[in-house]
């Protein structure tokens, strides 16, 4: 049993088993995969299944299911020889186990990027950290198409934030086209920290930014000319802390605005300066 000490010291770790599916029918899995590496190695369904350490009918019925569930048999009975005959591999066999193989490793380094980067509950959530990409916007926010308002030109794109938070985009017409924007599809919000306006007392005012994202400071990094200022916005529910916005500023905006941790401020950012990605 885990002392409290130690407890701290553990991390949350994340698994998964990568499944080949064919119309919503299992085809195979890594136990599967194996056994047809193994049929490859002895070319013998009765010797793979003893290397297997499982029965000959076990083995036979896996194989048939693949070979039934599959557009292509996998495995192929080859009669004559000296030995009588053998069980091979097709082609499409092969290709199946080398390209299960390739993914596989694909699926291991993404959980593997998972654990390392997204499960320590400290921290926001960023998709790009996890997917291993790298981009100068500081803002990356993973969200989810809500709506699609169409211009002649432009179209404004409707997300919604992790915390519940609302984000408009601008984005041309071809860009929603060719990022297949549409309701319920997720994206990731990138918008540079030089693009975020922080206010205070915004209550009566009326300002041209439609992105209003009230929370609070919780650290400002001062420079020379310019300081980091990095903002928490509470969630739907009012708890703190579902999304952070970094925004750089004049270093006279701090004092004159009273940036300081546990100040309120409002961050704005213009439609027009947040950037949409996709996976694809």
């Amino acid at each position: 049993m885990a002392t409290k000490k130690n407890r701290g010291k553990q991390r949350l770790q994340v698994h998964g088993a990568l499944w080949l599916s064919m119309d919503g029918a299992n085809v195979a899995g890594q136990g599967r995969i194996a056994l047809l590496r193994a049929v490859a190695e002895h070319g013998s369904i009765t010797q793979a299944a003893k290397a297997f350490g499982m029965s000959y009918k076990a083995a036979w019925d896996a194989i048939d299911t693949m070979n039934q569930r599959s557009r292509t048999p996998v495995v192929e009975r080859v009669t004559g020889g000296r030995g009588g005959g053998s069980t091979l591999l097709t082609a499409y066999g092969q290709r199946l186990v080398e390209r299960y193989a390739q993914v596989q490793a694909v699926h291991q380094r993404f959980l593997q990027l998972l654990e390392q980067d997204a499960m320590d509950l400290e921290q926001p959530f960023s998709m790009l950290k996890v997917l291993n990409m790298k981009t100068s916007a500081r803002n990356q926010w993973l969200g989810e198409v809500t709506a699609v308002h169409s211009g002649a030109v432009n179209d404004e794109v409707e997300l919604r934030l992790p915390g519940g938070q609302r984000l408009s985009a601008m984005v041309t017409r071809d860009s929603t086209g060719a990022l297949g924007l549409k309701p319920q599809l997720p994206v990731i919000a990138l918008v540079k920290s030089s693009a975020v306006l922080l206010a205070v007392d915004l209550e009566t005012a009326r300002v041209s930014a439609g992105n209003r994202l009230a929370g609070t400071v919780v650290r400002v990094t001062p420079g020379a000319v310019n300081a980091e200022v990095i903002v928490r916005t509470p969630d739907a529910a009012g708890v703190d802390g579902a999304l952070e916005v970094v925004a750089v500023v004049p270093q006279t905006a701090v004092a004159e605005l009273g940036l300081k941790p546990g100040a309120a401020v409002t961050a704005l950012v213009k439609a027009s300066d947040v950037v949409l990605a996709v996976v694809s």
